[in-house]
């Protein structure tokens, strides 16, 4: 048994190169989240291997080197780039006598900060919770076994038992109030389907301008600064675009390379407004060297998410970091935009921007006309009517239902996948 030491601000940081694809992290981001957490990082420590070590992540000879580091600098926390087990961890604690926290830990630790909104909190405290679930086993002294006698008889359940129950309470009434939250923008939602007005959801990696934008389009005055994770809290605002109207456009928390799966979980309600957006503007930082294994990474979470098949529209931002490069347009083989480059602190290549993203939604919208027999009317009507998409009725001679409808392309693909081929054999050639 041991104590978890207490947390400090002068760190140790571990990076490790891996031949492994999957364990790859990048040095000058971690030095980045790092820095975002409000840290002072003393020495970095990096080392090569095959595949982690199962009781220190690092070989011992690399425990004992991040050992010695810790105490020749004085620090009082030791950072690796990757995520521990909770039994690493405690190994690696007991080692260097300092605390020890891994990649995961950081970024909870960073949202914990940046966090404002009521909605933010909770969601950021519920990730944590999860996470600490798994790291009560043997992390405090107070947790050896009930004993018996005067002033030790207890309610009959173990230190570690009650802390167990007592997460577990407090999990379930933060996902009790998140439900409510989740029902409160759902009914935002419908609401803005029932007034057909298009929702835009920006998205990208965290640090690639996402912010900047929404405050060029918007001039929302949303706090942007170049750290990771300047954005937790999502903001919603109207725009107009030309020949489509009004338009709701959300800046959303920016991803990152193995994001933290109780931070995906815990973020739920927020992320559903990117799974339920028309079209998503997904922002790159074009100066970034590794600018693609960004976009692969959003791409990643956006699969995790269920976002994936919603239709997007790239940005290359920061044009104005690159020598040679002017706003423009970049089309497909069917002449449909597909990206366009900007630079959103300097305002360039925005009216293309707005430009893109009017042909895009204009030519996601669909128009048929039905012929609906009088068996089927009574559900579809109901349902096109919810959906506020009837532009004019009239009955024929013989009781059909002739309905003119427009709505987006994929809510019509949506309605098809539900409904089966029958909404098919309805349409007016």
């Amino acid at each position: 048994m041991f104590d978890r030491y207490e947390s400090g601000e002068q760190a140790v940081l571990v990076h490790i190169n891996f031949t492994q694809e999957g364990e790859w992290e990048d040095l000058s981001e971690f030095e980045m989240l790092v820095s975002s957490a409000g840290v002072n990082a003393l020495q970095v420590v990096t080392g090569s291997r095959q595949s982690p070590h199962p009781k220190y992540y690092v070989g011992e000879g690399k425990a004992q080197e991040i050992a010695q580091t810790v105490q020749i600098t004085g620090a009082d926390i030791v950072i690796f780039n990757h995520a521990l087990s909770p039994a690493q961890e405690r190994n690696l604690e007991s080692l260097c006598k300092c605390r020890v926290l891994d990649r995961t830990g950081l970024i909870l630790d960073i949202f914990a900060q940046r966090a404002r909104t009521h909605e933010g909190k909770l969601q950021v405290e519920l990730a944590q919770l999860r996470h600490i679930s798994t790291r009560l086993i043997r992390g405090w002294t107070h947790l050896e076994r009930q004993k018996g006698g005067i002033g030790l008889r207890g309610p009959g359940e173990t230190q570690l038992e009650t802390d167990r129950r007592l997460l577990r309470d407090r999990i379930k009434a933060i996902l009790r109030r998140l439900e409510k939250v989740a029902k409160q923008r759902e009914q935002g939602r419908r609401a803005r389907n029932r007034a057909e007005i298009p929702t835009i959801s920006l998205v990208g990696y965290t640090n690639a301008g996402k912010s900047t934008l929404f405050n060029r389009i918007t001039e929302a005055g949303v706090y942007a600064a170049d750290q990771l994770f300047a954005t937790l809290d999502p903001t919603l605002r109207k725009i107009q675009l030309a020949d489509v109207g009004p338009a709701i456009l959300a800046d959303t928390v920016g991803f990152i390379r193995h994001l933290p799966h109780d931070l995906v979980a815990a973020f739920k309600a927020t992320l559903q407004e990117t799974q339920e957006a028309d079209i998503l503007l997904h922002v790159v930082d074009a100066s970034d060297d590794r600018f693609r294994e960004n976009i692969q990474a959003v791409h990643d979470v956006l699969e995790e998410i269920d976002a994936h098949e919603v239709p997007s529209l790239v940005v290359m931002n920061k044009i104005d970091n690159l020598d040679g490069q002017r706003p423009r347009i970049e089309r497909n083989d069917e002449g449909i935009p597909r990206a366009v480059w900007v630079s959103a602190m300097e305002g360039q290549g925005i009216e293309l921007l707005f430009e893109a993203l009017t042909e895009r939604l204009a030519s996601q919208m669909v128009q048929y006309q039905l012929r609906i027999p009088p068996q089927f009317q009574g559900r579809f009507r109901s349902t096109f009517f919810q959906m506020n998409c009837i532009q004019r009725e009239e009955y024929d001679e013989e009781g059909n239902l002739l309905i003119d409808i427009r709505m987006q392309q994929v809510d019509w693909s949506r309605l098809e996948k539900r409904e089966g081929a029958v909404l098919s054999d309805f349409i007016v050639t």
